[in-house]
């Protein structure tokens, strides 16, 4: 696929709605609504059309800036097209239909890319991976799964022929991270067993890819496609974290995510959810559960709620590098503040501090219940990983010893 050497204007859909919307790029970015009606589906939660037709920005809006391909994608993206100019129009332009949420984005004109062959859930789950392996599925179905943002090398594949655009997200095994795929089936499976909405997931018989189910499309008994709208936190507070900002997604409070909650009327079960979420992930030794890392979806602004957990892992087994060539770091704090407040800091909290923060800060009337389902939650899934071939011994040992500190939530 090429592109144009400057893009200008793309055509904006909003889920069912062709064309509802057209993005230019002059000296500014503008967005307007092409035949406003009261009925018109809003491009996002904070931009409706009936409070206005047409948006300015000088750097592109949020909720289209949430999708963009970065990490091991945006490389591979690189790869593939070394002439072709990557702007964010670009970017969008391959985006296309197919990003997370219920935007779409086409050149005027411009005929729509045919589906690559759909790819069933079992026959990934069979796929031997490589790295070359996943190369190639990066190749086949890039022109179908670019809209999704995120360091780990993941892309999105078609699964079902009477589904339009990709319902499976497909997450590698990382040389950087080991055991990646199996750590965070391992976290999805303890937060499911604890009662926590999370997307359907599977792993892979070799354990080296975790296959996903998109949380974002709803599949109706009549075979239609419903596509929700979706935003992430740091899209709703207005900010851009991709390249050399990434480091704003680990600016701010779990505290404050909660008041931005309320301030969107969601229903107060939201709220202990979104409890629920904070907990397990302190509870796993997940310190990335930053600012992306939480969302919304709607189908209005009347009927918003909040999307299940994804994207956790225990990443405190793990070290890393501030900079390129930098000292090894171990992973011991949060992603963000649990509370806000200068005085305030990313350590761990105590279980008192945790218990105080669902009561006071998420309405949870007895937060002590809930971490201890989730730590139940977490012995059984330990338990029962023992004897699953799939998950290195190594692994488990680490994330086993991980957990401990975890439990200690629900004594």
């Amino acid at each position: 696929m090429m592109l144009p050497e400057k893009i200008r204007l793309l055509n904006v859909s909003i889920g069912d709605a062709e064309n509802a919307g057209q993005l230019l790029r002059a000296s500014t970015y503008e967005f307007r609504y092409v035949q406003p009606q009261a009925e018109q589906a809003a491009v996002a939660l904070l931009m409706p059309a009936s409070q206005q037709l047409t948006w300015q920005d000088g750097d592109l809006f949020p909720p289209m800036d949430q999708n963009l391909p970065e990490g091991d994608l945006f490389m591979k993206i690189r790869e593939l097209f070394p002439k072709q100019p990557m702007t964010p129009m670009h970017m969008l332009a391959l985006v296309g239909r197919n990003g997370i949420g219920r935007l779409g984005y086409s050149l005027p004109g411009e005929t729509p890319t045919p589906m690559p062959r759909t790819l069933s859930k079992s026959e990934l789950l069979g796929t031997a991976y490589t790295p070359e392996v996943f190369n190639e599925l990066v190749a086949a179905y890039l022109s179908t799964g670019a809209g999704i943002a995120g360091m780990q090398p993941k892309i999105m594949v078609p699964d079902q022929p009477t589904v339009p655009i990709p319902s499976l997200i497909v997450k590698a095994a990382s040389a950087a991270y080991p055991g990646l795929a199996v750590n965070e089936f391992l976290c999805l499976t303890a937060a499911q067993e604890a009662g926590i909405e999370t997307p359907t997931f599977a792993l892979s018989d070799d354990g080296q890819m975790l296959v996903l189910d998109r949380f974002d499309l709803v599949v109706h008994d009549n075979g239609r496609v419903e596509r929700l709208g979706f935003e992430d936190i740091a899209s709703l507070a207005g900010l851009r974290v991709r390249d050399i900002l990434s480091d704003r997604k680990y600016q701010g409070s779990y505290q404050r995510i909660a008041e931005l909650l309320r301030q969107l009327q969601l229903p107060s079960d939201n709220l202990h959810r979104f409890f629920e979420q904070v907990a397990f992930s302190i509870m796993v030794r997940n310190g990335d559960a930053h600012l992306k890392n939480f969302g919304l979806l709607y189908r209005s602004s009347e009927d918003v709620w909040l999307a299940p957990m994804f994207d956790v892992v225990t990443t405190s087994i793990y070290t890393y590098t501030q900079y390129t060539g930098g000292p090894e770091l171990e992973d011991r704090t949060l992603a963000l503040k649990l509370f806000a407040g200068k005085h305030h800091t990313k350590a761990y909290p105590t279980q008192e501090e945790l218990e105080d923060f669902g009561r006071r800060v998420c309405g949870v009337s007895q937060p002590s219940q809930t971490l201890k389902r989730i730590a139940q939650a977490m012995h059984s899934t330990m338990e029962k990983a023992k004897g699953d071939p799939r998950v290195p011994r190594a692994l488990w040992a680490q994330m086993a010893q991980a957990w401990e500190s975890g439990y200690g939530y629900a004594r």
